[in-house]
């Protein structure tokens, strides 16, 4: 770890309330950084600013254009810049056939995932480049790099933002401002153990024998740790790091090579 790598450096987190993104938060502010943290639930914010030393919590809608412009207005009011920008809000959805896939979940989870995305770097884009630099990180999850049955909108959601995340590091290339994606496997999270907790309610399984069917799919035979997205994620958005961008890195114990 270095203990100033972040020094000066402001980051904004979203879905930061729990999960990766709450231990991107604590890594960054371990390593000197200011965080903000954005979420959809103001009182887990808070409670994770209270966790990790974040400087910042704002309850905000990654799905409304609006409530994201005003976020990172009241993000630089506060912190007086944004270097780094960490798009980690999502949900899981149902695990269900594409012909049964409820219409209103799958563009919930598009809008989520997705649009949530574009919306976050078209108001914190312009800012970096004000400044000359910016680190931006999208979690894409390894769904963004293979198939899985059943969870179309999740992996169609991912796939896009891996594309997303290509063509706006062609983008902004030049600008000092590099964007790259990180693509966690199953890790170890509340929102992993919600879907197993759904997958477990329809099928009549175990959660605990759903998530060894997750584990499966991991070489290593285990869930990844935040930590280990952190330790990524970190890496990414550090000084070291210029010539790093338009890249989808896969943290998943070798499921995908």
């Amino acid at each position: 770890m270095f203990e100033n790598r972040f020094h000066g450096r402001v980051a904004v987190i979203t879905g930061g309330a729990s999960g990766a993104g709450k231990a991107v938060a604590a890594r960054i502010v371990a390593e000197g950084g200011r965080v903000a943290i954005w979420d959809q639930d103001a009182s887990g914010a808070n409670a994770a600013c209270g966790d990790t030393g974040a400087a910042l919590a704002i309850g905000a809608d990654v799905t409304d254009a609006e409530s994201i412009a005003k976020a990172t207005d009241e993000t630089v009011a506060a912190l007086g810049r944004i270097d780094i920008l960490l798009n980690s809000a999502g949900v899981t959805g149902p695990t269900t056939p594409l012909t049964e896939y409820p219409v209103d979940a799958f563009h919930k989870i598009v809008d989520i995932h997705l649009n949530g995305t574009f919306h976050c770097c078209r108001s914190v884009v312009p800012q970096m480049v004000r400044n000359g630099y910016g680190r931006i990180v999208n979690v894409a999850s390894i769904a963004g790099l293979r198939g899985y049955a059943y969870v179309t909108a999740y992996v169609a959601a991912k796939h896009a933002l891996v594309g997303f995340t290509r063509a706006l590091a062609m983008e902004v290339i030049q600008k000092g401002i590099t964007v790259n994606a990180v693509c966690p496997g199953y890790t170890d999270t509340d929102l992993v153990r919600g879907a197993a907790s759904a997958i477990s309610a329809k099928t009549g399984r175990s959660e605990d024998a759903v998530v060894q069917e997750m584990i499966r799919t991991n070489p290593q035979g285990r869930l990844i740790r935040p930590e280990e997205v952190a330790e990524t994620v970190a890496w990414l958005c550090g000084p070291e790091t210029d010539s790093i961008t338009g890249q989808a890195i896969a943290v998943a114990g070798g499921e995908i090579m």
